[in-house]
């Protein structure tokens, strides 16, 4: 008997082995097509996961995908309830139910209830077919196939994503965003009952359609589940008293023009977390579209908010209006006006060729064929490089980037990623200036952020995949020296009429900032930091022309004011404008007095280069040292290293480690030389030891 048992177990066991052996065989053949479920819409998530921008199939439909985690509980429960009320306990197929349903049949001679599974609409819902027995089949024989593949929450996640709500809605996010305005995570009973209710004759009972239909079969189902137990009686007779919406909301469309260009980077049916904030984008649409209403008929405007320490896109506003310009203003090429004007001053303190209390001559003065006039159209004689700056004067900004050099100025610029767009056959000269080249205002953005950063650009992170974060170290402009004295110049910049400027003080905020004009007033600008942000405007006729006495500062700034006071507060105050370094001293050396002081008296002088080191030369570290020799000029000569001054009498140089330095002589009369080199074979990573 035993053996006979045993024999019997066995035979059990070869048959059970066979087969999941031929049903594992038959899933491999015969995979379940899931390129309905995959074909989804692309979605674009702000940093939290709020939902940003949809954008219909190749179908155009609207496809979100949508798990059970996402969905409020009471939904599920009625929906198991009213569709599958076994879906917890039968593996894709109810046996009980379908042998109920074909006992009714051959009883009754017709169908009187189905035994569909919601794992059985899942299959169907994944490849429809007509009704037919056969078809029938199949969809049992995918259900047990879906079941073992996905599981309870994976047929659920394809139910989910897949069901048909009407028109050209798929799915249960799609349907709670099209007609509650709302995600389905919190739904009433009243809206959980609807869209349970939709799918089964999705068309026919179509809220904005027929109504009534869709008000009885909503209140059938809030019976169900008062039968059921889900609901009290009193609840679901308060939510028989909702009205069913009348129509379908579009879905939510915030910063349209940045989630465009993202869904357009990522492939089909993509979720793209962008790094923009939906509450402050939130608020920076509507500032938008109240400023806008206040412009001068045609004009139009852009504004970029960041976090400067890690160039975090929070806010994006492509334009005023999407409706009426869809494309993204803060991506267009635009003359810059005076908003460069920084950048050229700090590369000149970066060379300590300028510091801020150098005198600058602001007097008539002819450059080739060209002879640039400042704003008001008068001249203001000896002004400091800081007051020079502040004001916006025209002609000493030009003479400093004469010596800066313009070409150099752009080359440094494309280094870091952000190029200027030149007139077509112009040569990179001094109207750059005074904005004659082209600018985006991201890239404006990037460049202002880089001054509260320490002088280092680095990209825009406009989402927060991993893959998208930016150099920690980015691209140096100009020494942290520089970049502050800039700031610290910027922040005393004239503000708009009627505004009290503020502070750094208790319950305050300091911003630096500039404005710009372009010529023919066409585009006015402001880009403006903080100790945590960067805000840029841009404002202007999208199609280019002028909108007279539309400048930076009466137009761009205030808006500018009006979006920091969006932002929560900074979190600690800017570094003070303080240490050893020349350029930050009270008073500029005796050399850096005025700006080209020896050609305006007469002075005539032997010109001053370096011998050694050569520029762009790799220099091997002896162990005296760099050798540092120079001829010309007038003693004593005074080196400096990335900005630190040498002692007067050193003949040799001990750098702290490897890595790339600028070299800097100066001598009596404020004449200039510098050199960058490579240095390799350097012991220790100490500070500079001259000797």
């Amino acid at each position: 008997m035993r053996r006979r048992f045993t024999r019997l177990s066995a035979a059990l066991v070869a048959l059970a082995l066979a087969l999941a052996g031929l049903g594992w065989g038959l899933d491999r053949l015969y995979p379940p097509d899931m390129s309905r479920f995959e074909a989804r819409s692309t979605v674009v998530l702000d940093r939290e996961g709020a939902l940003l921008r949809a954008f219909p199939t190749a179908q155009d439909t609207w496809r979100l995908a949508l798990t059970p985690g996402e969905v409020d509980p009471l939904f599920l429960a009625l929906l198991k309830e009213v569709e599958d009320g076994r879906f917890e306990h039968h593996p894709g197929v109810d046996p009980l139910a379908a042998a109920r349903a074909l006992g009714q049949f051959l009883h009754e001679g017709r169908i009187v209830s189905g035994a569909s599974t919601l794992d059985m609409q899942a299959a169907r819902l994944l490849s429809p077919r007509a009704r037919t027995l056969k078809a029938k089949l199949a969809e049992m024989a995918r259900a047990l196939q879906l079941r073992a593949r996905l599981g309870r929450q994976g047929v659920l996640s394809v139910y989910l994503t897949l069901a048909p709500y009407g028109g050209v809605l798929e799915g249960t996010r799609a349907a709670s965003l099209a007609w509650f305005g709302k995600e389905p995570a919190r739904l009433t009973p009243a809206e959980a009952a609807l869209l349970v209710a939709l799918p089964q004759s999705p068309e026919r009972l179509r809220p904005d359609r027929y109504p009534e239909a869709a008000r009885a079969a909503r209140d059938r189902v809030l019976e169900r589940a008062v039968n059921g137990g889900l609901l009290a009686p009193d609840v679901a007779r308060a939510a028989r008293e909702e009205p069913v919406p009348r129509y379908m909301r579009p879905l939510p469309r915030y910063a349209p023009h940045l989630a465009q260009r993202l869904a357009q980077r990522a492939p089909p049916g993509s979720t793209v977390r962008a790094s923009v904030s939906l509450p402050l984008q939130r608020q920076l649409e509507a500032l938008g579209a109240a400023e806008r209403g206040s412009l001068a008929p045609g004009q139009d405007l852009a504004i970029l908010v960041l976090t400067h320490r890690d160039r975090r896109l929070l806010a994006h506003l492509g334009s005023g209006d999407w409706e009426r310009m869809q494309v993204d203003l803060s991506e267009a090429w635009r003359s810059p006006g005076s908003t460069l004007k920084p950048f050229i001053y700090a590369l000149a303190f970066d060379d300590l060729s300028l510091h801020p209390q150098t005198l600058i001559s602001d007097t008539p003065r002819r450059f080739g064929a060209w002879t640039p006039e400042n704003f008001d159209r008068g001249f203001h004689g000896w002004v400091t490089a800081r007051d020079a700056l502040q004001r916006s004067l025209n002609v000493p900004a030009v003479q400093v980037l004469e010596q800066v050099g313009p070409a150099r100025m752009s080359a440094l610029l494309s280094q870091c990623d952000v190029p200027l767009l030149f007139p077509r056959g112009a040569e990179q000269g001094l109207p750059l200036a005074l904005g004659g080249v082209g600018v985006r205002l991201r890239d404006l953005a990037l460049l202002y952020a880089a001054l509260a950063d320490g002088g280092r650009v680095k990209p825009l992170r406009e989402t927060v995949d991993a893959s998208d974060l930016p150099d920690e170290k980015g691209c140096v402009l100009v020494g942290e020296a520089a970049a502050r004295a800039v700031i610290d110049i910027l922040e005393g910049s004239p503000v708009p009429s009627g505004v009290v400027r503020r502070r750094a003080v208790e319950g305050g905020r300091a911003i630096a900032f500039k404005t710009g004009t372009s010529f023919g007033h066409r585009d006015a600008w402001t880009v403006g930091v903080s100790r945590d942000y960067t805000v840029a405007v841009w404002v202007g006729r999208p199609e280019g022309g002028g909108t007279p006495g539309a400048l930076g500062l009466n137009t761009a700034a205030p808006v500018m004011l009006r979006v920091f006071d969006l932002l929560p507060p900074d979190r600690e105050a800017r570094p003070s404008v303080a240490g050893d370094h020349a350029l930050l001293r009270h008073r500029p050396p005796p050399a850096l007095l005025r700006l080209d002081a020896w050609e305006d008296a007469g002075v005539r002088r032997d010109r001053l280069r370096i011998l050694f080191p050569p520029d762009g030369a790799t220099v091997e570290v002896i162990s005296d040292g760099v050798s540092l020799s120079a001829e010309g000029g007038r003693a004593p000569l005074q080196w400096m290293v990335d900005g630190v001054p040498l002692p007067g009498d050193a003949r040799f140089w001990q750098p702290a480690g490897d890595g790339f330095v600028q070299l800097v002589v100066l001598d009596a009369d404020g004449q200039r030389a510098s050199v960058r080199i490579r240095v390799v074979g350097a012991e220790g990573e100490g500070a500079n030891t001259p000797h």
